[in-house]
């Protein structure tokens, strides 16, 4: 007896970032799956897939954020019900990556809990993970399944390029810090621009609060471009435009994939001399975190490219022509 099937992809999204499940489904032309979801009066997890999955390329769309071990513990409970109802394969799609800060060990006695993250995602069934702009790529290293890493610097140098017209030598692209330099280094030639980075010496003991910070490269009467993979609390995003602007820079923007404005990062990012904030919707903005110089880029167009590769068993680095590499 021969059978030829029919492949089958199926999207399904946990309660953390509906929206934005919902516009990667519709940039694939396909329904999000139906599934109930909801909390016992205990406050434990209930999901169930409402249509079968059985021989299906399932997707399980879900972005660490508040509550972020809620938020991941969705993921694994959909997961598992998904490998226990025999898809045929399991892909979870984590647009923002949590606990990626926590990639090694700083201090004697922390925990890597990135890696925690990754044993959790495979021993609950993922076959394969779909990420955007990891705080640090060695993370890819702790699966030993298949991990696709996307970035959105296409997005955003489009938006600097044919928006704001920034591009060109007299523009500076700014690293934040010597590890986001290979990062901004891309950007740089996405917009033909120059290179600077910023030096900063973090304090060994207290999150989060750097203790030196100076700027390497010439940005004086240049506008600045300031790229990083996110934004949390803004204490380095609004060190770094302050010291810029004390060295005589032009016009500074500020572009990155996540923005969590933790804190009192939106009154720090509204008070410093910044034109524009361009950040994608990897994570859900609440409107009492938004400002009027911030600008939300939808990232679903483009996890939908990475979706769509990963279905047709095609290349997904041929999106980005290889600069999704860390």
């Amino acid at each position: 007896m021969e059978i030829i099937t029919k492949k089958r992809m199926m999207l399904f999204t946990g309660t953390i970032h509906p929206a934005l499940g919902h516009e990667i489904a519709d940039c694939l032309s396909i329904p999000v799956s139906e599934s109930e979801l909801r909390r016992f009066a205990s406050g434990e997890i209930y999901f169930r897939a409402e249509e079968s999955v059985r021989g299906a390329d399932v997707f399980v769309v879900q972005t660490h954020y508040e509550p972020v071990n809620e938020a991941l513990m969705e993921q694994l409970i959909m997961i598992d019900a998904m490998k226990r109802a025999s898809a045929k394969r399991i892909t979870a799609v984590v647009p923002y990556y949590g606990y990626s800060r926590q990639d090694h060990k700083a201090l004697s006695r922390e925990p890597i809990s990135a890696k925690l993250v990754a044993d959790l995602l495979s021993t609950a069934g993922a076959d394969r993970v779909v990420s955007v702009d990891l705080h640090s790529g060695q993370i890819q290293g702790y699966f030993d399944s298949p991990f696709d890493h996307l970035t959105a610097l296409p997005i955003l140098s489009n938006h600097f390029k044919d928006e704001l017209g920034l591009h060109g030598d007299d523009l500076v692209v700014v690293a934040p810090d010597a590890g986001r330099i290979k990062t901004s280094e891309k950007l740089r030639e996405y917009l033909h621009a120059d290179l600077a980075f910023l030096y900063k010496r973090r304090s060994r003991h207290e999150a989060h609060k750097i203790e030196e910070m100076a700027v390497v490269g010439e940005v004086e009467g240049r506008p600045c471009v300031i790229v990083d993979d996110m934004i949390d609390t803004a204490s380095t995003i609004s060190a770094g435009v302050h010291v810029l602007a004390e060295m005589g820079a032009g016009p500074i923007f500020v572009g990155a994939t996540h923005g969590l404005f933790s804190g009192k990062a939106r009154q720090l990012l509204e008070e410093a001399p910044i034109e524009q904030v361009v950040v994608t919707n990897t994570l859900p903005i609440p409107e009492e975190r938004q400002f009027d110089k911030l600008r939300v880029l939808s990232i679903a167009p483009l996890i939908a490219s990475g979706l769509r590769a990963v279905f047709e068993d095609s290349s997904v680095s041929e999106i980005f022509g290889g600069a999704n590499q860390v």
